[in-house]
């Protein structure tokens, strides 16, 4: 697994032989080292009116490469500018490194002439262009084992100038997991099948610091998972579908201050089981592993930081949602392993399903944990993208409101191009999953999709509150448990194409921002 390795870079002159391309992002300004373009950019702009407009490339002897290719920031002062102005410039950089047959280019950024009110949002600007180059340059799994990789990515290093290595090894470990987590995700469904998906995660973790603990027994499942089982019943048939359950865990060396519970939806493929989707809406249904791929991510760029005071356990539901003659089918009640009975309202939902018996499990461990907080991290509904667009959705229960768990994610994720909306559960998404009858104790949905349905994100969080006994451990409780439901449906793809974007590895950024880099 290769991607552009970052490389701190304190001494221009002495960088000068090791990079073929020097890149100024700049408002128009430029330090006394990068003098000679002060001069250069007016010449070159009697020859080419592009100069100074859009990216162009500049002949400039005494900068590395001998060529600058100079990015104009342009307007970046308006109350709706942020640092992902600065993301998108690197993936336009990115689209023309080829073409200009770059490998090792030497990155710059500077935004001094930016109103000041907005200088705190712009503090990772040149680590956001990084990650914004390599999210342009990243290329499917599939077609870099089909082809040459060395080829499809050609971009060895950046060179990061004004960075040191600490700050250059965290871009680098961030990057490393959305790596990940894009390939995880954005995988086509048979070679990323259940058994795929783990065999990746234990090349991507060998001789780290992270646990692994995989089940694969269908009996284990029927008994500790049952709500996960029903949703893979219909899988079990073929045995490369089959079901599996990977918890990665990292436990700190120091004392332990916190330990955060994340449990990610993977859903390798989704046919909507018995509730069939049908005119076209399966396509992109690979990508319904997102919530997991994006959790595994994760877990690998903590593997490379090795945050103190950290224990994170994150598990990993990865199950396809076959049709089938076993399938699960609307009507069936499944006691959930809390020992709530849960009525299948669709089987399309079945994301919530799969996520129900992991929580559960978790609200357990989290019992006697420091200062827990659990979240599950899920492409869970199509209402999330149309309520929020490419945002991811965050909604608590009221320890975590308590807690500021979303505010925290959203300013964390606003600094690194990862941007999240908090959303809120309402006494009406209770009241919408309540049983009808004495035989159930909760509906797990209604019976049309979310995107036509009123409040249509908000409700599962309640159904899963309820389903895995985490709503037994409210504010008024012995024991309460700080939980945060986060919906990527919009943000785990680019520009909403589930079935042809690139991963996006949303949340990863917002989560190293927020729970790792403070500990470092």
């Amino acid at each position: 697994m290769s991607y552009p390795i970052p490389v701190a870079v304190a001494d221009l002159q002495q960088a000068h032989e090791k990079f073929d391309l020097t890149i100024v992002v700049s408002t128009g300004t430029f330090p006394e080292i990068f003098a000679e373009l002060s001069d250069a950019i007016p010449s070159a702009t009697k020859i080419d009116p592009r100069v100074g407009v859009s990216p162009s490339l500049v002949a400039t002897s005494s900068l590395p490469g001998g060529r600058t290719l100079y990015v104009p920031i342009g307007d970046i002062s308006r109350d709706y500018d942020d640092v992902r102005r600065f993301f998108d410039l690197g993936k336009t950089i990115a689209a023309l490194l080829t073409d200009i047959h770059s490998v090792k280019p030497l990155l710059s950024v500077f935004v001094d002439e930016v109103p000041s009110y907005k200088n705190n949002e712009f503090n990772f600007a040149l680590q956001n262009v990084y990650l914004g180059i390599c999210q342009q340059l990243w290329q499917p799994l599939e077609a870099r084992v089909a082809l040459d990789e060395k080829v499809l990515e050609p971009v060895e290093c950046v060179g990061m100038f004004g960075l040191d290595a600490s700050q250059v090894s965290i871009i680098s470990a961030i990057e490393a997991g959305k790596r990940v987590a894009r390939d995880l995700c954005g995988t086509e469904p048979e070679s990323m099948a259940p058994i795929g998906f783990v065999e990746y995660c234990e090349d991507a973790f060998t001789d780290t610091n992270i646990g692994m603990h995989c089940i694969d027994d269908e009996n284990i499942m029927l008994q500790e998972y049952p709500c996960l089982h029903a949703v893979a019943r219909a899988s079990l048939e073929v045995a490369r579908h089959h079901p599996r359950i990977l918890t990665l865990s990292y436990d700190s060396e120091d004392e332990i201050q916190q330990t955060l519970f994340l449990a990610g939806k993977g859903i390798t493929f989704d046919t909507g089981g018995a509730d069939l989707k049908v005119n076209g809406h399966m396509a992109g249904m690979s990508r319904d592993k997102g919530g997991a791929a994006a959790v595994a991510g994760f877990m690998k760029t903590l593997s490379m930081l090795k945050p103190k005071g950290l224990k994170v356990v994150a598990t990993l539901a990865l199950v396809r949602n076959s049709v089938g003659a076993d399938a699960y089918v609307p009507d069936e009640i499944i006691t959930s392993h809390a020992g709530i009975r849960v009525r299948v309202g669709n089987t399309d939902a079945e994301g919530r399903m799969v996520l129900t018996d992991v929580l559960s499990h978790m609200r357990e461990q989290a019992i006697d944990a420091i200062n827990p907080q659990i979240f599950s991290v899920a492409t869970l509904t199509g209402h999330a993208a149309i309520a929020f667009g490419p945002y991811t959705a965050l909604l608590e229960n009221q320890v975590a409101i308590s807690q500021s768990v979303s505010q925290g994610l959203i300013d964390a994720g606003h600094l690194w191009s990862d941007p999240c909306e908090q959303s809120r559960v309402r006494r009406e998404d209770y009241d919408f999953i309540q049983p009808r009858t004495k035989a159930d104790d909760v509906l797990s949905s209604n019976n049309a999709p979310s995107v036509s349905t009123v409040r249509g994100h908000q409700f599962p969080m309640a159904y899963l509150s309820i389903a895995s006994g985490l709503d037994a451990h409210n504010m008024g409780s012995d024991k309460p448990i700080a939980y945060t439901h986060v919906d990527i449906a919009g943000s785990g793809v680019e520009n909403l194409n589930w079935q042809h974007g690139k991963p996006t590895a949303a949340p990863l950024a917002a989560f190293t921002a927020r729970y790792i880099l403070p500990r470092l």
